[in-house]
């Protein structure tokens, strides 16, 4: 029997506010532990929340970039629950009626373009954080730093289909609050994080099975490998005649593998009721209006301006704008060296390779702009070239330093003197001369081969134009 995967994504995304949603207390990443708290984030008996106006706004701007429709009325409550974490007792979150519904984005899989329905956002406060001892002791220490910290939650429809997809959407979800500038999209502290409701069913079978949630996983590819253990453990469990169970199971990033963490609440157990301290919230037209005009370029929309004002092919252009860092560097670097196509090339190529190879992001990284355009212009100007500018970009990307004070370093200068190179072809000629009589006799997809040859004793650094010249004429004129 052949399986299908049905897949939900539910994603917190921290909110760039300075303060915390119902409180003024700092929104800052790493302070001491208990420092950014006060009697009403740590829940004192006695203190009123106060909404902060900017996490609505930042939820509005993120529903109009999703689709969504925005709720004139929403309404907060309390999902009450125990855990050492939660100073309250419950969280404050949007239950019946949130902020917004029924949305949806597009994302490109390997069939082609989809469109993946979003179910619901909702505005909510974050819970504090539990630090276990790490010298082996069985303590755990409490850190409500983030307590009330703004988290938007984005709720996907079951309508992904395989871990691919999941990334995909998790990609395209990131860079739509990046560009936003609602959320700094790091899942290395936590500020987007995602959840995964998965199960698998019979191919064709209308009814779903039941679903596992997976959580604690911190990036792109600890969420496609989790997805992909699973999938394939609850369809073993299932042909071995076991049962699927509703629970939910953590990620050990380390063994490659899901663990069963505690059965799945349904939402009746946390027993919602509207927040007493809270009114309705109240959006009008006017209010959703003015957001709409300070909405910045999307992805989307960047990816066809991309097309028509830089004419670079379609799959160059979405790759650029997957990410709003490397957007801006893409667009820094054409502002400084005129020929997108090369500088799409180059990133696509050597800068977004390595970090994908080192797992980091853009902003982690030592290449700066200018460091793209000074290679670029050397290898213009007949200073090195691109075999070499390949090498030299390596060493930018290791070191931060300069290509100009890399090459000057190393003496990566192009060979330019045609007598040298010369002499070099001829050498390469003279080692090479049962492969010069199959040229000469017809074969001459040798020439290729030759270059390599002359190319490789010269370092890389003859300079490509010359080489072939000479070469041409050393072979009697072929090419």
């Amino acid at each position: 029997m052949e399986f299908e995967a049905v897949i939900g994504l539910e994603i917190h995304a921290q909110l760039k506010t300075k303060s915390k949603i119902f409180c003024t207390c700092s929104t800052e990443f790493g302070g001491e532990p208990n420092t950014q708290t006060c009697p009403v984030c740590i829940g004192l008996p006695g203190v009123l929340p106060v909404l902060n106006k900017k996490v609505v706004e930042s939820g509005i701007k993120t529903a109009l970039a999703t689709n969504c429709t925005i709720n004139k009325m929403s309404r907060f409550a309390r999902k009450n629950y125990f855990y050492p974490d939660l100073p309250k007792g419950y969280q404050i979150s949007q239950f019946e009626l949130p902020l917004a519904s029924a949305g949806w984005v597009e994302i490109r899989t390997e069939s082609g373009k989809k469109k993946i329905g979003i179910t619901r956002i909702h505005m909510e406060e974050d819970a504090g954080k539990l630090v276990h001892d790490s010298t082996g002791g069985s303590s755990s220490y409490v850190d409500l730093n983030r307590s009330s910290v703004p988290l938007l939650e984005i709720v996907s429809e079951p309508e992904i289909s395989s871990p691919s997809e999941a990334g995909e959407y998790l990609r395209h979800l990131r860079a739509v609050v990046q560009y936003l500038d609602v959320c700094d999209g790091n899942m290395e502290e936590g500020s987007f994080r995602c959840d995964a409701n998965v199960s698998v069913k019979p191919k064709g079978e209308k009814k779903f099975g039941t679903k596992a949630e997976i959580k604690n996983m911190n990036s792109f590819k600890n969420v496609e490998k989790a997805l992909e253990y699973e999938i394939v453990r609850q369809i073993q469990e299932i042909k071995d005649g076991g049962k699927i169970i509703q629970e939910t199971r953590l990620w050990d990033a380390d063994r490659g593998v899901t663990i069963s963490m505690r059965s799945k609440e349904e939402s009746n157990d946390y027993r919602y009721f509207p927040e007493p301290d809270l009114l309705p919230l109240i959006v009008d037209d006017e209010w959703i209006y003015e957001i709409k005009k300070s909405l910045p370029e999307l992805p989307s929309q960047k990816k066809e301006r991309y097309v028509e004002q830089f004419k670079l092919p379609e799959y160059d252009a979405e790759v650029l704008t997957s990410s709003k860092a490397v957007a801006l560097f893409f667009e820094e670097v054409v502002a400084g060296y005129k020929n997108p196509k090369i500088v799409s090339n180059w990133i696509m190529g050597e800068l977004l390779k390595e970090l994908k190879q080192d797992e980091k992001e853009l902003e982690n990284t030592l290449v700066k702009p200018h460091h793209l355009i000074s290679l670029l212009k050397l290898i213009d100007n007949g200073t090195i070239s691109g075999k070499i500018a390949k090498l030299v970009f390596n060493e930018v990307y290791a070191t931060g330093e300069n290509p100009e004070d890399i090459v000057k370093k190393k003496g990566l200068f192009q060979v330019t003197d045609s007598s040298e190179i010369e002499k070099i072809i001829e050498k390469v000629l003279f080692q090479n001369e049962k492969f010069v009589e199959e040229y000469k006799s017809g074969k001459e997809r040798l020439f290729g081969y030759f270059v390599g040859q002359v190319m490789k004793a010269s370092g890389g650094k003859a300079n490509p134009a010359l080489l072939n010249e000479i070469l041409k004429k050393k072979l009697g004129g072929k090419t």
